[in-house]
């Protein structure tokens, strides 16, 4: 059942399902468990200081002789030492977001390492591959997380974005099964990353209420907000509702920083704190009833896949 396309090509991979490297969610054990499934996994550095970084990149060595990689926010804090980390440590393979690609790609392949730039729109997209980058991640509204601002949907960004750019296109934000990774991969993706699915996996370092509470989730419980600091996909909940309150009164970009204060997305989606916690996850998390082993839920989506390959055929 192996693939053999662009992405796996580029990655060295069986499977061309990334996961995606959600902050405090993407731990080794997660990281390690995709990889050794024959998909990409990535350690999330979102929501790590250089030291844990370091310390999860050792142990995902330990766990797994398969790629894997390490996703790197840009406008995270300490970017220089986790960089300099990541070189060190011999990683293969480095996904960004949120910031300018040009800053760190040359750098980032002059030490030999594939770099992935992750968008949410056909301009950015555009970008990127100027910027030299070896694949995107086109990342539509359904997305948890930091979210774009535009809010295009997998459905229109994928060809939209096949169209314009020759560097092979990831698709992501929405996908959480076989149908819907062949859906993408029609309409011009070489891959899928996927979020949501595995923060409900046995091996996301996501708090166990909180992968509760994704499973829980039904259709319309998710919301894209903030957009004026920097957009996010949450769960509804108390502070949800504040955040919804504070626009009811016209609130300004200070009093919504103020109201989002520090450490909101650790207290939610790592302590487990599910009413004040920033509860970050796709529209997706609606489709997701149980939590699985990682490598489990690799193996159903490439099973899906071919079924729904099938399926096809015989329309």
């Amino acid at each position: 059942m192996k693939t053999k396309n662009r992405i796996t090509q580029l990655f060295n991979i069986e499977y061309p399902i990334i996961q995606g490297g959600m902050v405090w969610a993407s731990g080794w054990r997660l990281v390690s468990a995709v990889s050794n499934a024959g998909g990409l996994g990535l350690i999330g550095a979102g929501s790590m200081y250089p030291e844990v970084l370091q310390e999860h990149i050792q142990k995902c060595k330990q766990a797994t002789t398969k790629p894997f990689g390490v996703n790197v926010p840009l406008l995270y804090p300490d970017i220089d030492k986790l960089m300099e980390i990541i070189i060190e440590e011999g990683v293969k393979i480095v996904f960004t977001s949120a910031g300018n690609p040009k800053t760190w790609t040359s750098h980032l392949q002059e030490n030999g390492i594939t770099v992935v730039h992750v968008v949410s729109s056909l301009k950015f997209a555009i970008k990127a591959q100027d910027a030299g980058v070896d694949a995107i991640v086109a990342e539509g509204f359904e997305a948890g997380g930091h979210n774009g601002r535009d809010e295009t949907t997998t459905l229109v960004l994928i060809p939209s974005v096949k169209k314009k750019v020759t560097i092979p296109v990831i698709a992501a934000g929405g996908i959480a099964t076989g149908d819907a990774m062949l859906a993408a991969m029609t309409l011009g993706a070489d891959g899928v990353q996927v979020g949501s699915r595995f923060v409900a996996s046995n091996e996301a370092s996501s708090h166990i209420l909180f992968k509760q509470k994704v499973i829980e989730a039904s259709e319309g419980d998710t919301m894209l907000t903030l957009k004026e600091l920097t957009p996010v996909r949450l769960l509804k909940n108390n502070f949800y509702e504040q955040v919804k309150e504070a626009y009811e009164c016209n609130a300004t970009n200070q009093q919504l920083k103020d109201l989002l204060g520090r450490g909101r997305a650790k207290q939610g989606m790592f302590e487990g704190n599910l009413e004040e916690g920033e509860l970050e996850i796709g529209q997706v998390s609606g489709l997701i009833s149980e939590i699985k082993p990682a490598g489990q839920i690799v193996r159903d989506m490439m099973t899906e896949f071919e079924s729904a390959k099938k399926k096809v055929l015989t329309f």
